[in-house]
């Protein structure tokens, strides 16, 4: 079994449920108890990227740290889309840069898996911790590495995250990123220190991972074919 079977790459819960979740029973403290109308229409303006109802809905009472039953707050929805001037309007209304989804998915992360550079730089600026791990033991820059999203991964790396540091089955961000073929981020990684002879779990190197996943481009890279 490859990496690419035995680790998948999932974001949280699907987005397509979001609009549906809104309001829904289910989640009643996703809602604040005041206004929960507005708290929606919140939700439902940063998921489409309207900023101009999101700033009114903020403005007519609608709390930033509202959160559909999926946990996601509109934040979380805004970095999901990379949307940067969402995201800057919701920081400085005082929603919480590390407020994660019911699977653990921060803004950090879904800003890392879509490869918005400037959304991660932002709210690295912000605070957001960069150790924090979802429900399936992924950090950003796992995400970030997996999806071959070297802005982000260049990013998270400046921010002081040590390149060479193992994660869930001891697979590092060069691991991850040789395993789904991303050759792109496998150079920036060598570039910026990764060790190609640190070893998983299994006893594989980067290289034996991008071969048996059939990524010979990244296996050759690594010095591994």
């Amino acid at each position: 079994m490859t990496v690419v079977d035995r680790r998948s790459f999932v974001l949280g819960i699907g987005s397509a449920c979001v609009l549906a979740a809104l309001g829904a029973p289910g989640f009643a403290h996703a809602q604040a108890e005041s206004n929960p109308s507005l708290n929606a229409q919140l939700l439902v303006a940063a998921r489409q990227g309207n900023l101009a109802q999101v700033e009114r809905a903020l403005d007519a009472g609608a709390a930033p740290g509202s959160r559909n039953r999926l946990g996601k707050t509109a934040l979380l929805l805004a970095a999901e889309k990379g949307n940067l001037p969402i995201v800057e309007t919701m920081l400085k209304r005082g929603a919480d840069v590390n407020q994660a989804s019911l699977e653990g998915v921060t803004p950090l992360m879904a800003a890392s898996y879509v490869g918005a550079a400037p959304v991660v730089q932002q709210l690295l600026a912000a605070g957001a911790r960069t150790d924090l791990r979802d429900r399936m033991s992924k950090p950003a820059i796992v995400y970030a590495a997996g999806q071959g999203q070297a802005g982000a991964v260049d990013a998270l790396l400046a921010s002081g995250i040590d390149v060479n540091a193992a994660y869930e089955h001891q697979l590092t961000a060069l691991m991850w990123a040789a395993g789904q073929g991303q050759l792109d981020t496998v150079k920036l990684l060598l570039e910026r220190g990764a060790r190609r002879d640190l070893r998983d779990d299994r006893g594989l190197t980067a290289a034996e991972i991008a071969r048996q996943a059939g990524q010979s481009a990244v296996a050759a890279a690594l010095g591994g074919s």
